[in-house]
């Protein structure tokens, strides 16, 4: 089946919750509203449904392939990706002086959503592109930002990101990559680098890759790792000293080529020696520092591309439904066999997809206002408390989205029945394409340990706890109507609300006394919150929904708003008092087990 944007959707969440109004009164942001907010998603829309969607499925059968040191990306893609950079949209985010249009990250965010429904093998090299420019904005020398930049924000170049090592995964302090500082100022990089997406490839004329290295006499530990640039191609047009050495045959995203590059082999000698030629990006031993920045990029980045496949499988799901003819249904309502989105559970199954899906895309889009609001606010307490707000979220987007995204996926391929089981009907890609995202960028577990360590425990539960004042302030808001729906959502968001407080006095309590006890539940603690924090936003949803249903607006999508937040009340905001459970009261029992017992 054909993608459509859901456009009408983000307009909704960008206006009503993420309160793009706001974000025009931003210095800088004056001309990015709502009517260029609806132009630019149009338009994002229009290229994503008939450049990059029809590529998807054939990615996954003929994906990218490797011969002689080369990749050839799936027949379709290069174009697509010129297509794309001629288009505007690797510059959509980016500084207008370097060629992009400094367009809001409200605004991109959705955009993003856009291009990895449509495919998210290929989504991904702009995706480490944007990273790699973030971490040059904030770090590089202007020397390094005016000869790369540009070139990525053109397409004529494109960025990776340079972490894992076959002994270093999660664990950067084992990185052995070292650098050689020269006579000129620059270093030769030597070593191994695994896991890097579009590390190799033919859609642009050059690669710059970042590279964490260690320079001989460094700390040891994540002290002691630098940053680097390291070009596939050198200024004078020979070949860096760094080369694509295979690439991983993966379960899923298989059209997006995972390079294993190897540094400082001697293949080629630029200046007729081995070693990748680098330079330094900012000051030495700060590597960990920058390169966290293009991981806080694409680990958002990531939780988006969770919405954005769920969004995809639930439409291939609702159009399965619709055209599957199978059964009587249970009530009569039809004297024979009838299209499966009759059958009660068929449609709890895209229930369950749709308020997920909603609900994560407005835990997103808000975050995303928030980034703006911390980056452009005139008044520096306010760019504090957005900044706070914004990087309590990001493990939230990423690890609920994400793991959102494996659940939608699943219940895509039920919803086919046994057809979802085989290739042709291309229900099963989803799924597969969703496991590598509760993984890279940092696993679920990753970001639970973050919002524990850092986003809870480190300043005693201040940023969680004001969270938790402004979901109460929307449950008045609950209070003060007579629906049903709101009723309903109102008791179960103020049972979330408190068990979430429950959690974070726990953290808070326990953290250093007994962390065995506190992170034995840190990955239900981040599906707590994320729920809760979603929850709230199709709480906030519901009441706007209401109130233009109310006015005449829009009675079909509204109607439909209004019911999906009941659901997501009912269904999934339900569970997290018994999350609060596991984590308070249920930890012992992890860790209870002797190891030799396993």
């Amino acid at each position: 089946m054909s993608y459509r944007a859901p456009v009408k959707d983000m307009l909704f969440v960008m206006q009503e919750l993420a309160g793009i109004d706001a974000v025009a009164a931003l210095p800088g942001h004056e001309d990015h509203g709502l009517d260029t907010a609806a132009a630019v998603l149009e338009e994002c829309a229009k290229f994503n449904e008939g450049v990059v969607a029809p590529l998807n499925w054939e990615g996954d059968k003929a994906p990218s392939s490797f011969k002689d040191g080369s990749v050839t990306t799936t027949t379709g893609f290069k174009e697509a990706f010129r297509q794309f950079a001629e288009g505007g949209w690797q510059g959509l985010q980016h500084p207008a002086e370097f060629g992009g249009q400094g367009l809001p990250k409200l605004i991109g965010a959705a955009c993003n959503e856009m291009v990895n429904s449509a495919n998210l093998s290929f989504a991904l090299c702009p995706l480490l592109t944007d990273g790699a420019i973030e971490a040059l904005l904030t770090a590089g020398t202007p020397e390094q930002q005016q000869t790369c930049i540009p070139k990525m924000i053109s397409g004529e170049w494109t960025g990776t990101m340079n972490l894992t090592e076959p002994q270093a995964g999660s664990d950067l302090s084992l990185v052995r990559t070292r650098a050689e500082p020269q006579p000129d100022g620059t270093c030769r990089l030597f070593g191994t680098k695994i896991f890097i997406t579009y590390g190799e490839h033919d859609m642009a004329d050059n690669i710059v890759h970042l590279v964490l290295a260690r320079v001989a006499g460094a700390p040891e530990g994540v002290k002691g790792i630098s940053l680097f640039i390291a070009p596939k191609v050198m200024p004078d047009g020979t070949r860096n000293d760094v080369h694509c050495v295979s690439i991983e045959h993966k379960l899923g995203i298989k059209a997006s080529p995972t390079a294993v590059l190897q540094y400082g082999d001697g293949i080629t000698r630029p200046g007729g020696a081995a070693g990748a030629v680098a330079t330094l990006v900012g000051q030495e031993n700060r590597g960990l520092e920058y390169m966290f920045i293009m991981m806080n990029a694409a680990r958002f980045a990531v939780g988006v591309q969770g919405i954005a496949l769920a969004e995809r499988a639930y439409q291939k799901a609702v159009a399965y439904a619709r055209d599957r003819v199978q059964s009587r249904p249970v009530d009569g309502s039809a004297p024979g066999a009838a299209a499966i989105i009759h059958h009660p559970d068929v449609r709890r199954m895209l229930m369950t997809m749709r308020a997920h899906t909603e609900a994560c895309r407005a835990l997103a889009l808000v975050a995303a206002a928030a980034y703006d609001a911390a980056h452009a606010h005139p008044e520096a307490a306010v760019r504090k408390d957005n900044q706070a707000f914004y990087e309590f979220m990001v493990p939230l987007v990423k690890g609920l989205s994400t793991e959102m995204s494996l659940e939608v996926a699943s219940l895509g391929v039920q919803v086919h029945g046994g057809m979802g089981f085989i290739e042709e009907t291309g229900a099963a890609q989803y799924l597969r394409d969703a496991k590598i995202l509760t993984i890279y960028e940092g696993t679920t577990a990753i970001q639970a340990n973050d919002l524990v360590g850092r986003k809870t425990a480190r300043d005693g539960g201040t940023v969680a706890r004001a969270v938790a004042a402004r979901i109460e302030a929307t449950e008045a808001e609950l209070s003060r109507r007579d629906s049903v729906a709101c009723r309903a959502m109102r008791g179960r968001l103020a049972a979330a609300r408190q068990a979430f407080l429950d959690v974070v006095e726990f953290v808070v309590a326990r953290g250093k006394a007994d962390p065995n006890a506190v992170f034995a539940g840190s990955v239900p603690y981040l599906m707590l919150a994320g729920t809760t924090v979603a929850g709230w936003q199709m709480a906030r949803a519901l009441i706007a929904a209401e109130d233009r249903l109310a006015a005449g607006e829009d009675a079909g999508f509204m109607r439909a708003k209004t019911v999906t937040a009941r659901f997501y009340a009912d269904h999934v905001l339900n569970k997290v008092p018994a999350l609060r459970d596991s984590i308070v009261e249920g930890a012992d029992a992890v860790t209870a087990l002797p190891l030799e017992a396993f």
